[in-house]
């Protein structure tokens, strides 16, 4: 399995190769000028509403995931997620590479330097999916909506920093259920997260978000 790049998205700056699930990049140089948001319809609104409630939902989760990137890169694990804050990404061996949230900061284990990378969560796309409520008007911008067949996708960009990147969130609407998100980096480099096998509900050990130095 390939190391796969973590710059991009939402003043993360990472000196090393790690994930790029939900990290961010450096923060751009100059001002931006605000984002455009998209124009939606009252049923467009609605279904954005239908969304956060959906996402609001979710107090715990676990699923298969699957990470790609558009030069070919691909990886796979497991992800675990209690609301509000707290999720862990474990990829599959040989791969150890970590991502893990505990609430208050968000850690990456970059297993080829033995480097640990500590950001505050707030400060990443993790958080649009892990803080309570959920918003699509509170500190982001919609940018775009789609909706063909049963899929919905939409798009979000940092209100204060709209260049530092993109999340798409793709649901599948009946069923709703979130399935995939891609990020798109300042630099523009594309990271596809799908989801599979996913399960609600559940008991999960406080242990799964607490990090601890594998070394």
């Amino acid at each position: 399995m390939s190391r796969l790049g973590m710059n991009g998205f939402w003043r993360i700056c990472c000196a090393s190769t790690a994930t790029v699930l939900l990290l961010a990049g450096a923060s751009p140089q100059a001002v931006a000028a605000p984002p455009v948001p998209v124009a939606l319809a009252p049923q467009d609104t609605a279904e954005l509403q239908k969304i956060a409630a959906y996402l609001d939902g979710i107090h715990t989760m676990t699923a298969r995931f699957q990470q790609a990137t558009a030069n070919g890169g691909a990886a796979t694990g497991e992800v675990w997620l209690a609301r509000p804050g707290k999720m862990r990404f474990q990829y599959d061996p040989p791969n150890q590479l970590l991502l893990l949230a505990d609430a208050f900061y968000l850690y990456s284990w970059d297993p080829d330097l033995k480097q640990m990378t500590k950001v505050g969560l707030k400060s990443t796309p993790a958080w649009f999916l892990l803080r309570e409520p959920i918003s699509f008007t509170d500190g982001v911008t919609v940018t775009r909506f789609e909706h063909s067949g049963n899929t919905v996708r939409v798009t979000v960009v940092e209100t204060a920093e709209p260049d530092a990147g993109s999340l798409t969130m793709v649901f599948t609407e009946s069923p709703l259920a979130l399935r995939q998100w891609t990020v798109v980096d300042q630099q523009g480099k594309v990271t596809n997260v799908s989801l599979s096998d996913e399960q609600y509900g559940m008991a999960l050990d406080p242990k799964l978000f607490q990090y601890h130095d594998p070394y």
